[in-house]
């Protein structure tokens, strides 16, 4: 996999030159949704990494947040792409937005990469390579924490949204530091990079491309990734949302955390 990832984070930094250069500019914000900006950020870095990811892996199948086509393919080599993860951030110019590009063999996450142009910080990971970190000319592996204490986590939430279940979950874990971040693939960095440890979405609003490359970087990492249920996510299919949520954590508290999780989730009419 190091060859692909050498190749994978390539592709991620010209996409993200082609999101600096609008961002620098005043751009237009059209809805694919009354609650889904897009701009022209997405639809270019969006054209240039699928014709990319063709061009250097041919055969292989692309599931891109803006194409049209969406492969329903579940058997082996499987890419997924947003091309700008946090477009709220992006319009808003907090700078806490990402490309992300993840890959699924037989619908499992095995390979990603995270990119923050704002930044420079570039996360990413693949099974039998680990994690690492590459910001400003240095690379540096990561590793989750070992914190066992839930009462002792560090809770990453987002910007823009916070349901009223993350409060009863932080309050049955007694958690008491708190980091706001947009993108997915940005809170499950700062969890590989130990700046935070846990992270919970509970809601389908999200995607497979959304969760593939934040899995694969975490996982890398000594991290866990999963459905509220506990179960891995399965890449590919006819439906593509994240509907059993998210849990991301380190492994050292994740039987703890998952417990709460999961009750709540079942409460709340979330899981059934």
């Amino acid at each position: 996999m190091t060859a692909e990832l050498d190749t994978v984070i390539r592709i991620a930094r010209e996409a993200g030159a082609i999101l600096s250069e609008i961002y620098a500019k005043d751009f237009a914000v059209a809805y694919k949704s009354p609650r889904d900006p897009v701009t022209d950020a997405d639809r270019l870095a969006n054209a240039h990494i699928v014709a990319a990811l063709e061009r250097e892996f041919p055969g292989d199948a692309i599931v891109a947040e803006e194409s049209a086509d969406k492969s329903l393919a579940t058997k082996g080599r499987v890419w997924f792409v947003d091309p700008l993860d946090g477009t709220k951030e992006f319009i808003a110019k907090n700078g806490e937005f990402a490309v992300m590009i993840g890959l699924a063999i037989d619908r499992h996450a095995v390979l990603g990469v995270v990119f923050q142009p704002a930044t420079g910080k570039l996360y990413a990971g693949a099974e039998g390579v680990g994690a690492f970190l590459e910001h400003d000319g240095e690379r540096r592996a990561l590793r989750v924490s070992d914190e066992v204490d839930p009462s002792r986590l560090r809770l990453v939430v987002s910007r823009s949204h916070r349901p009223a279940e993350i409060d009863r979950i932080a309050k049955t874990l007694g958690l008491t530091s708190e980091r706001p971040s947009g993108s997915v693939g940005l809170k499950v960095g700062l969890i590989a990079e130990r700046e935070a440890d846990l992270y919970i979405h509970l809601s389908d609003k999200s995607s497979h491309w959304d969760a593939c490359a934040p899995e694969a970087i975490l996982r890398a990492a000594g991290g866990v990734f999963v459905r509220a249920d506990g179960e891995r996510y399965a890449y590919g299919g006819a439906d593509l949302r994240t509907d059993g949520g998210i849990l991301a954590c380190n492994a050292a508290s994740y039987e703890a955390v998952l417990a709460v999780v999961k009750e709540v989730a079942r409460d709340t009419g979330f899981l059934r």
